[in-house]
């Protein structure tokens, strides 16, 4: 990273509030100043400990997660979140959904501080258990805190950088999304981290949301090559006009709309550069539409602060306006740098919430393994499991990825081991008498000779 005096290469036109709301420059999370750091744990936490009637915005967010998963082999005919490519496209809306959903999270936090945005976490080159990431003073507080039960590098791989290349190189979209979301791209961090991550209640761990602002920076990145993003459905679970948190019903929001990562005044920088290009500030979130990267901040071609709106480009270093940057006559503009934050005296006080212990019930995490789901790289260890009927009355059948030696284990949701039985190298069984079961929900585990959990998977007896 160069170094330079911090400078700004335009004159300041208006006094705004200190406090005002924040638009979006995402960058990686090793980018951050420890300023930065420090307000986003204080923000989870804060977020976590404010409750509306009973749930906090966390806990509702990954409930309702949670409750929309995924419906195969349960209810075909419901819309759901997850997987339904490439069968049912008509219902597909997995990367725009997430999008939306971790946009919902950052307009919380800048109710807290308009300076935040969520950073991503590159899990193509940042694959350490020892990484910053996972410091105590980060990422790290929640694993205890929040009874989150992180067991990181145990269970599957992350990406490689030319996986994500190779992936990118596909042109058709469904088919890119398809394979994004079911392989190590995406599902490879969900399975690393393990805790809640490999469930389908992963938005109660913190790290899901710089895990999905990454998955959202690789789909920006795709869509600013090939133009070609598309959805079947209008609408959005959650985000349909239905759904109300304290009070507030949220917005109807089309996929289509918000293809283009800008449409919700989101930039990605990159290698200490946030390019702000083909944008009119409008307002239409937030009062004032606030920039802030540690770094250097180029506003150029079409970037527009309009009449009668308010915007504020702060960095830590530069601000360079380019040709194609226009202030309309009438916007209240301005270009800054942040002396504030980073003096001595800020990295000396700052200012941290109570890092109380809040923790999930464990019961609630349903010991799902739901990122085992989908098809798997043959290179990764992972082994993965489908099993139909799902529900079942008398008899299930479990299909294998891999041929193993095995034990099927079942389980009630209480933990109690309901059926044993023991498989020699295959990779089809046949569970049958199963009709003296209660109906309900219950766990199926694929447990290797050693004891070694494999997979496992919720299933319903009707």
């Amino acid at each position: 990273m160069k170094s330079f005096y911090p400078f700004i290469y335009l004159l300041l036109f208006t006094m705004l509030s200190q406090w005002a709301m924040a638009q979006s420059i995402r960058k990686n999370y090793q980018e951050m100043t420890d300023y930065e750091k420090t307000e986003l744990v204080n923000a989870f936490y804060s977020i976590r400990s404010t409750t509306a009637g009973g749930t906090d915005r966390i806990t509702d967010m990954a409930n309702f997660h949670m409750d929309y998963f995924n419906f195969d082999n349960i209810n075909i005919n419901r819309l759901d979140i997850h997987f339904n490519l490439p069968d049912e496209p008509e219902k597909e809306i997995f990367l725009a959904w997430h999008r939306r959903f971790i946009f919902e999270m950052e307009q919380v936090m800048q109710d807290i501080n308009p300076k935040l945005t969520l950073p991503y976490w590159d899990s193509t080159t940042d694959q350490s258990v020892n990484s910053e990431l996972w410091d105590e003073d980060f990422m790290g507080s929640f694993n205890t805190n929040w009874n989150l039960n992180r067991n990181l590098s145990s269970f599957g791989t992350l990406p490689t950088a030319q996986e994500i290349v190779n992936m990118s190189a596909e042109t058709d979209f469904f088919e890119f999304s398809d394979f994004f979301e079911r392989q190590r791209p995406h599902a490879g961090a969900h399975r690393w981290v393990f805790g809640p991550m490999i469930t389908s209640a992963s938005p109660r761990d913190p790290v899901f949301y710089l895990h999905h602002t990454f998955v959202d920076k690789v789909w920006h990145d795709w869509e600013e090559t090939h133009h070609n993003s598309v959805y079947i459905r209008t609408n959005m679970l959650r985000y349909d006009g239905t759904y109300t948190f304290n009070g507030v019903t949220l917005p109807v929001v089309n996929p289509n709309d918000i293809i283009d990562s800008r449409a919700l005044g989101v930039f990605y920088a990159e290698n200490g550069l946030a390019v702000l290009d083909n944008y009119i500030v409008s307002n239409t979130y937030n009062p004032e539409e606030l920039f802030y990267y540690r770094y250097t901040i180029e506003a150029g071609t079409n970037f527009i602060a309009a009449e009668n709106t308010t915007s504020h480009l702060q960095s830590v270093s530069e601000v360079i306006l380019k040709p194609g940057f226009l202030a309309e006559s009438g916007a209240n503009f301005r270009a800054s740098i942040d002396t504030e934050t980073t003096s001595l005296l800020a990295k000396n006080s700052l200012r941290k919430v109570a890092r109380e212990k809040n923790p999930f019930d464990e019961v609630d995490l349903e010991q799902v393994w739901m990122w085992s789901e989908g098809d798997i790289d043959p290179d990764d260890p992972t082994v993965v499991m489908q099993t139909f009927p799902n529900p079942f009355d008398s008899q299930i059948t479990i299909k294998l990825s891999k041929k193993k030696d095995c034990v099927i284990e079942i389980y009630n949701l209480v933990g109690a081991l309901i059926k044993q039985e023991f498989f020699e190298f295959t990779d089809t069984i046949v569970i049958n008498d199963l009709y003296g079961l209660a109906s309900g929900t219950y766990v199926v585990k694929v447990v290797d000779a050693n004891g070694k959990t494999l997979v496992a998977k919720k299933v319903i007896k009707i």
